[in-house]
């Protein structure tokens, strides 16, 4: 993926190094029902897998623990504002260069194909952990969207371990990661995420609350599709190979693959992401279309 010649964006928190910043608050997972990370659940069903615990039941505790604390699709809260200085690191840069190419597609497509103004969300790179308005943010979420604070966070030893443990590694793999959680942003922007929030409270069952939470999740899958489709027609980021590496991280973290390798069975009802098949189609249908409204997840 070539990134290496493109602006590095303004809205950068760099926390790294920084002490931690948050403190010890155990486990408070961020976004509410459906708001969980996309690597959320990779780090919790490899916690599952090392020390012997089914990976869903940590998942939904997690799950359970961010409703109950209502970290939901709250609307923004007024934060405190830190200034950083612009990464210098090939890392930092990176990131950087993917949340400025993320920007620059979507203030051009959202108000082009959905008549809404896009407003950027920062992007705060933390190592250990740090404070979001959703609660502490540790590396073991891995990456998230806080929707009270409208910040995405991003421990950066989750790419390591994507390309050590599943076979995800690569820029534009790690790029799709990032989309993934500027997807969510892009959701919230829409109306969507507080749409879901009072959906799910309504819910007669668990069942039905997961099933809106693979709907936020695959719609998020699709929309950084769409970034990837009009960020290649703009500048030709995409080498041979860049494709089938965001593939393979979005089998990897399927829902039903992870619990065949957990727990030696797949239970659908307990899906909160979707499955390797989901993840991967809706991923391609945003990298075709380029089109906002053929990520509807809800209307299929």
């Amino acid at each position: 993926m070539r990134w290496e010649d493109f602006r590095q964006s303004d809205n950068i928190d760099d926390r790294r190094g920084d002490g931690g910043g948050g403190g010890g608050f155990g486990l408070p997972i961020p976004g509410g029902g459906g708001g969980l990370g996309i690597g959320t659940i990779i780090i919790l069903g490899l916690i599952g897998w090392a020390v012997g615990i089914d990976p869903r039941i940590l998942i939904g505790g997690a799950e359970m623990f961010s409703r109950t604390t209502g970290g939901g699709y709250s609307q923004p809260q007024q934060q405190s504002q830190r200034q950083s200085a612009p990464p210098t690191d090939q890392m930092g840069r990176f990131v950087s260069a993917v949340v400025a190419m993320n920007e620059d597609v979507w203030k051009e497509v959202l108000p082009q194909q959905k008549g809404i103004q896009f407003k950027p969300a920062s992007l705060v790179i933390f190592d250990g952990q740090t404070r979001s308005a959703c609660g502490a943010a540790q590396s073991a979420m891995g990456p998230f969207y806080c929707p009270i604070d409208q910040k995405m966070y991003l421990d950066t030893s989750f790419f390591n371990d994507m390309k050590r443990k599943l076979g995800g590694g690569g820029d534009f793999a790690y790029a799709y990661v990032i989309s993934h959680e500027m997807g969510h942003h892009i959701e919230n922007l829409l109306g969507i995420l507080p749409r879901v929030q009072q959906a799910q409270q309504r819910a007669s069952s668990q069942a039905e609350a997961n099933g809106l939470s693979v709907r936020v999740e695959l719609m998020a899958d699709c929309l950084a599709g769409v970034w990837a489709h009009h960020a290649n027609q703009k500048w030709k980021i995409l080498e041979d190979g860049d494709i089938q590496k965001a593939i393979n991280t979005a089998t990897a973290i399927g829902d039903d693959r992870l619990q065949q390798a957990g727990r030696g069975r797949v239970v659908p009802d307990s899906f909160t992401h979707g499955s390797s098949e989901q993840r991967v189609r809706w991923l391609q249908n945003g990298l075709q279309s380029g089109s906002v409204d053929s990520c509807n997840t809800f209307a299929r």
